[in-house]
């Protein structure tokens, strides 16, 4: 019963996205041909209330559900892991337009093929952790 919130949130997140049209093969194909601003504004507008909500969580002190002050540490500063991981990320989310939140969306949508792409994504997420300490971080 204590993570019917979650099942709550994720449900409305999945219409949003939906309604918004930000998991269509279509909206996603028109961006990587640039042919459409739709999904930058989507995701720009996602990383501006990323920036804002982030800023607001430092200066006022927000404190999580157990009480501890939210604290996100630096990021590591690499070159080649975020642009290597940024391109197999990019090529895997125009091969199977989606990313890894629509495709469980789509999946609830009727679009069965997504299975194939949940299964691969798993796949590469197992072969991510086998090869992890021999990539380069």
């Amino acid at each position: 019963m204590k993570f019917l919130k979650f099942l709550f949130v994720g449900i409305f997140f999945g219409i949003v996205l939906v309604k918004s049209e930000a998991v269509s093969w279509y909206r996603i194909f028109e961006m990587f041909k640039f042919q459409s601003f739709h999904m930058y504004g989507i995701i720009g507008s996602a990383v501006f209330l990323g920036i804002l909500f982030l800023w607001i969580f430092r200066k006022f002190k927000i404190k999580s559900t157990e009480g501890k002050v939210i604290n996100l540490p630096p990021k590591d500063k690499s070159f080649t892991r975020y642009i290597l991981g940024g391109t197999i990320f990019g090529l895997g989310w125009a091969l199977a337009g989606a990313c890894p939140g629509p495709m469980y969306i789509l999946l609830g949508t009727g679009v069965s093929s997504m299975l194939l792409v949940i299964a691969a994504a798993m796949l590469g997420t197992f072969v991510y952790g086998v090869l992890k300490n021999k990539l380069p971080h």
